[in-house]
């Protein structure tokens, strides 16, 4: 795997407040459950488990603002929409899909051990 994507951050969050979220979770790699059973690839098979203990980890240390934390921890915990978080938060659902979309990408870039970038003025400035 070349590190975590945003699909794949999003895809693990909701096991940060739920461990039983787990058991419906796929590993990417897996095949679908109506395949016949093929060979596996050992470099990629087992990854599931260390994802889980990475997000869970990475939720603690990333660098996310409060209002990040809180739109992060009502779509993913408890699975509102933006208007409904926009609503409980007094912004708009536009504000809401930024700090969502931020803090993905934050947390993305903490559990690969980059720095996270977040406009064209940084990224020109990083290089």
């Amino acid at each position: 795997m070349s590190g975590y994507e945003r699909r794949l951050v999003e895809h693990l969050l909701p096991a940060v407040w739920d461990v039983e979220a787990a058991y419906g979770i796929r590993t990417p790699t897996a095949p679908d459950a109506d395949m016949p059973k093929g060979t596996v690839d050992k470099r990629a098979a087992g990854t599931l488990f260390a994802h889980l203990a990475d997000i869970r980890q990475g939720w603690k240390a990333a660098p996310l603002s409060l209002a990040e934390k809180r739109a992060l921890f009502m779509r993913f915990a408890l699975d509102w929409d933006d208007l409904r978080i926009a609503a409980r938060e007094g912004v708009t659902d536009r504000a809401i899909r930024y700090r969502l979309e931020r803090g993905v990408g934050k947390l993305a870039a903490h559990l690969n051990g980059t720095n996270y970038i977040d406009s064209y003025d940084e990224l020109e400035a990083a290089a």
